[in-house]
């Protein structure tokens, strides 16, 4: 039997929006991943110990407050220096200058409102078989 992907799904900082990575969540369980929510205000600490501890595939993390660059490279850098690195997934409302910018970071995809969530599912089957 395949091993299950495990993806961990976030919210980082004093940002409380959480309808649309509640409902993703859902939406990756449905669609058989296992998913790990660690709910509202969560530090990049955190969100990397959390990651490794359970062995996850993928980090979806997801922005409303506008703090989607300074959280993510928050999360980037310090998998940098752990040495820990996980798949990353943004989504929410990221303006489109800011996409070119969080995919040179490092971020392996980032998704906008509008995103249908077969697109989201495709993206991610193809990110754990590359990774």
């Amino acid at each position: 039997m395949a091993k299950k992907v495990r993806i961990l799904t976030a919210k980082m900082g004093l940002d409380c929006h959480d309808t649309g990575i509640t409902t993703l969540s859902q939406i990756l369980r449905d669609a058989g991943f296992e998913v790990i929510y660690l709910g509202l205000h969560n530090s990049a600490e955190k969100i990397l110990r959390s990651a490794v501890q359970e062995g996850v595939d993928l980090i979806g993390l997801s922005f409303l407050s506008g703090q989607h660059l300074s959280k993510t490279r928050m999360l980037l850098d310090l998998m940098k220096k752990e040495k820990e690195m996980v798949p990353v997934f943004v989504g929410g409302v990221i303006p489109p200058d800011d996409v070119k910018k969080l995919e040179k970071m490092g971020v392996k995809k980032v998704f906008i409102p509008g995103t249908v969530s077969s697109e989201i599912i495709q993206a991610i089957q193809e990110t754990v078989t590359r990774e």
